[in-house]
C-alpha cells in the first residue's frame, strides 16, 4: 500500500478509505441494511490486513453503534497510532433543543460522546457532516479550532456544501488563525460530476483534497444497468434513477461495463480507477459490505485508464442538479427526516432559517 498526504497536511492515509456507515445494528437507526458486529469486524480486519489505515464513520450511523463497533475492533486488532479515524457530526442524536447542528454546545457535547464510543482520547479527522445554516460560521469554526487545541482532534474536515460557503469558511479560518479544513467529503463519481464546476477547482486552489463518498453511485457503477439490490430496495429515493438523466446514465454505466469486460476486471475497479485520475481526490470512501468490495478498491489502484477510455466514460455525462441539495435548508431537513426519524424537528429547522 502506497500512502498519500491528505491535503496540505502531514497526515498519511491509504488511498482507499473504508466507509463504516454499513457497520452497526440496523434496529438502532439508519441504515436499515447495515451489518452486525461480527460481520463488520471481519471486514475491518480484512481491510487492516490489506494495509488500509483510513476509516470513516459518523455519530449518526446506527445511532452511534458504528463508532462503537469500529472502536472495539481497533482495540482488539491494531495499535491506535497506526490507524486514521475519521468521524462526523451535525445530525441530531436526540429530540429537543440543542440536538441538531454545529453550535458550540453541540460540538463540545458530541465530540465527547464520539470519543467515548470510539474508545479513544483523540479523533484524527473530525468532519462537519453538513453545513449548519442556523449557526454562525464563526461560532462553529472557533469551536472546532478549540477541539484541536485541546488535543481531542488532530485535523478538521468538511462535507457537502456550496463552494462559496466553503470558501467563506476557509477565509474565516485563515483570517482568525483558526485550524483550517484539510479535506472536503463530497459526492463525486461518474454519474455525479457537478462538483467539477466550482468545489473541485476551489479545493485544488486551496490545497484541500476530497474524500469522495458514494464513489460507485450507491453501487450503480459496479453492476449492469437496472440491477436490483437490497440497498436500492430499502433506499429507493437515493439509489433510484434520475429520469432526466437516465439516458446519459445508462450510456455511462454501459461504458463502464464494456471497458471492464475488455480489461477482464470488475466494473467497480474501472469506476474507482477513474476517480484516481483526479488529482484532488485523496481517497474514495468504499462502503464495504463484502470483502470483495475491499479487494476491488485495492485492485483499482493498479489500473491506469487511457485517455481514450476516460473519454468514453465521460462523454455521455449530462449536467444535473443532484449532489448540491444537501446545503439547502429544506433539503437538509428532508434528509434528516428520512435518516433520523426526528420528524417533529424538521419544520422548526426550516423556520429558524
Amino acid at each position: 500500500m502506497q500512502y498519500v498526504k491528505l491535503g496540505h497536511s502531514g497526515l498519511e492515509v491509504s488511498p482507499v478509505c473504508i466507509g463504516c456507515m454499513g457497520f452497526g445494528n440496523p434496529a438502532l437507526g439508519h441504515p436499515r441494511w447495515s451489518l452486525d458486529e461480527e460481520a463488520s469486524r471481519s471486514l475491518i480486519r480484512h481491510a487492516l490486513e490489506a494495509g488500509i489505515n483510513f476509516f470513516d464513520t459518523a455519530n449518526l450511523y446506527s445511532n452511534g453503534n458504528s463508532e462503537e463497533i469500529v472502536g472495539r475492533a481497533f482495540g482488539d486488532f491494531v495499535s491506535r497510532d497506526s490507524v486514521v479515524i475519521a468521524t462526523k457530526l451535525c445530525a441530531p442524536m436526540h429530540n429537543g433543543p440543542n440536538a441538531f447542528g454545529l453550535s458550540r454546545k453541540t460540538i463540545m457535547t458530541e465530540v465527547d460522546h464520539s470519543l467515548r464510543r470510539l474508545g479513544t482520547d483523540y479523533i484524527d479527522l473530525y468532519q462537519i457532516h453538513r453545513r449548519d445554516q442556523t449557526t454562525p460560521w464563526e461560532e462553529t469554526l472557533e469551536a472546532l479550532h478549540d477541539l484541536v487545541k485541546a488535543g481531542k482532534v488532530r485535523y478538521l474536515g468538511a462535507s457537502s456544501m456550496m463552494a462559496w460557503e466553503f470558501a467563506k469558511a476557509l477565509h474565516l479560518q485563515k483570517t482568525n488563525g483558526w485550524t483550517r479544513f484539510i479535506s472536503m467529503q463530497d459526492n463525486y463519481n461518474l454519474l455525479a460530476r457537478e462538483e467539477e464546476r466550482e468545489m473541485i477547482p476551489l479545493c485544488a486552489d486551496e490545497g484541500v483534497q476530497t474524500v469522495v463518498y458514494s464513489p460507485l453511485a450507491r453501487g450503480r457503477l459496479a453492476r449492469p444497468w437496472g440491477t436490483i439490490t437490497k440497498r436500492s430496495e430499502t433506499e429507493p429515493a437515493g439509489a433510484g434513477q434520475n429520469e432526466a438523466t437516465a439516458g446519459a446514465d445508462r450510456q455511462i454505466i454501459d461504458a463502464v461495463n464494456a471497458i471492464a469486460t475488455e480489461r477482464g476486471v470488475s466494473p467497480a475497479q474501472i469506476s474507482l480507477a477513474w476517480l484516481h485520475r483526479q488529482p484532488v481526490v485523496a481517497a474514495p470512501i468504499v462502503g464495504a459490505l463484502k470483502s470483495k468490495h475491499i479487494d476491488d478498491a485495492i485492485a483499482a489502484l493498479s489500473i491506469t485508464l487511457t485517455d481514450d477510455e476516460a473519454r468514453r466514460l465521460e462523454a455521455p455525462y449530462t449536467p444535473r442538479r443532484d449532489g448540491q441539495g444537501a446545503s439547502d435548508p429544506a433539503a437538509l431537513a428532508r434528509i434528516l427526516e428520512v435518516v433520523t426519524g426526528f420528524k417533529k424537528d424538521v419544520p422548526d429547522l426550516i423556520e429558524r432559517k
